[in-house]
């Protein structure tokens, strides 16, 4: 009872209980004097001393000496002071200790254990969702310093040559951190551990052979533990942890810990990388598209506009009218692409898809084409009243819609259009016609004409397909059929959300 009082808080008045029982324990078992040394982390270090032996200088060569143990592990060594004819009580007094000490430190183990994996369930929880790279870095190094106790931590990222290329540090302010000069370049300590493919402690910098000095302005340290970082089969970091709290060396159980939490940081750091570069490419995908898209229409309008003009200062003299009409026609062509202008950049605008859904998203595209377009529009949502579909599918119909609507004010010459949406047995029909005068769909298109093969590629990206239905002279008319999906709990969360 008194050794369970003592794993759960090690304080004075339960030292002095401890010791009390101690010396019970030997006294009833007839032996003179005891001594007890208990060092078996995670129980706290304790020294009990009794009757003959209750002073350090009264030890003799004569006494019999115990380890005891669990298992393999050397929890603590034992010392009587007892007669010869005690032998059989000691012995047995020696076993009893054992198995009472034995039984402390295996349930402190247990609740340790079961802490620490309390504490990295928390700590990769804390970094599992973050996908920013610089974020996760800087909450990994934060939590692995939390995790081991350690008054400093840093984590340093390795290039393709096995150098530092980002070191980012816990427990030093930015300021001093900007005082101790450039990133470290991995020499002395540094540099072993980046060299070796297993954890590494070192029970003091200054004094280790390997060291190579500190910068100016860098804090103390000494103690030093140092976990690789691996992810698919590579290294790509190392963790530092310095300064173990409150104070000794880092030990197996903190090693085994970091190294366990330096397998979730590497699936962490892997996420945000390929996140970062999922982003990057579809930044490049979009400018391409964008490029594409303006390149299509907008540049080649203004482009024409250009050329029509050329030669009107000569006309201005020659032929005044043609001159004058040649302007005045640039005009309105110089009007349509403004028009054209401000519904590419109504297209890219996020609140398209804020609005309520795929029927508020038309809603917001038709009054726009309204507003900048001679064009007038009918909205027909009958046919689809609370429909409700995934982000993705919602986005793709309605640039779709964006693009045909486009291609009305562009080249159809309509007086008149129509937008339908229609849902019925599980398929969502979406339907763009006009008056105008139509085209050949069967004539191949040139590659300056993205339009069509955009929107076939937005509809085949959610399971469907596009018809076009044209002829010259009997107006366009756009179909897309897709299967209808209904949103995740997450989708449907993050549609709330909005």
């Amino acid at each position: 009872m008194a050794l369970e009082e003592w794993r759960r808080k090690a304080e004075v008045d339960n030292h002095r209980r401890l010791s009390d029982a101690f010396g019970r324990v030997v006294e009833g078992s007839g032996i003179r004097g005891g001594h007890l040394a208990l060092f078996a982390l995670p129980l706290a270090e304790v020294e009990l001393r009794c009757g003959s032996l209750l002073e350090e200088a009264a030890e003799t060569a004569g006494l019999r000496s115990y380890d005891l143990r669990f298992g393999d592990r050397l929890l603590a060594r034992l010392q009587f002071d007892a007669p010869p004819a005690a032998v059989f009580a000691v012995d047995e007094c020696a076993r009893g200790l054992e198995i009472v000490v034995g039984a402390a430190w295996s349930e402190a183990r247990a609740t340790q254990a079961s802490d620490e994996l309390a504490a990295i369930d928390t700590a990769t929880r804390g970094i599992a969702g973050v996908l920013d790279l610089d974020r996760v870095l800087q909450l990994i190094t934060d939590r692995v310093r939390e995790l081991a106790r350690a008054q400093y931590a840093a984590l340093g990222i390795v290039d393709q040559e096995g150098g530092i290329e980002r070191f980012i540090t816990s427990g030093i302010s930015r300021a001093e951190r900007e005082r101790m000069g450039p990133t470290p370049r991995g020499l002395g300590l540094l540099g072993v551990i980046l060299g070796e493919a297993h954890a590494l402690r070192v029970h003091d910098i200054a004094t280790d052979p390997r060291r190579s000095g500190f910068p100016p302005n860098h804090p103390p340290m000494h103690t030093l533990l140092g976990v690789p970082i691996g992810a698919k089969g590579r290294s790509i970091g190392r963790l530092y942890l310095t300064n173990k709290l409150p104070s000794g060396d880092f030990t197996e159980d903190d090693e085994r810990l970091v190294e366990m939490f330096a397998l979730h940081a590497g699936i962490a750091i892997e996420n945000a990388r390929l996140h970062d570069q999922v982003q990057r490419l579809a930044i490049v995908e979009e400018r391409e598209r964008i490029g594409r898209d303006l390149h299509d229409g907008i540049i080649q309008s203004i482009y024409a506009v250009g050329l029509s003009l050329e030669d009107v200062p000569d006309l201005m003299e020659d032929e005044p009218e043609v001159a004058r009409a040649r302007v005045e026609r640039a005009i309105d062509s110089l009007d349509q692409s403004i028009r054209d202008i401000r519904n590419f950049i109504f297209g890219l605008r996020p609140e398209l898809l804020e609005q309520a859904g795929l029927l508020g998203g038309l809603a917001a595209l038709a009054d726009e084409f309204r507003i900048n377009s001679m064009v007038d529009i009918e909205l027909d949502t009958e046919g689809a009243q609370e429909i409700s579909l995934p982000p993705n599918q919602t986005g793709q119909l309605l640039s779709i819609a964006r693009e045909a609507l486009s291609n009305i004010a562009r080249h159809s010459k309509a007086t008149r259009g129509e937008v339908k949406v229609e849902a019925a047995a599980g398929l969502v029909r979406l339907t763009i016609n006009d008056n105008g005068s139509g085209f050949d769909p069967d004539i191949p298109r040139g590659p300056g004409h993205q339009g069509l093969i955009n929107m076939r590629d937005r509809a085949a990206d959610i399971g469907g397909f596009l018809i076009v239905e044209s002829e010259f002279g009997a107006g366009t008319r756009i179909i897309v059929e897709v299967l209808r999906r209904e949103p995740t709990n997450d989708e449907a969360a993050s549609q709330g959300d909005q």
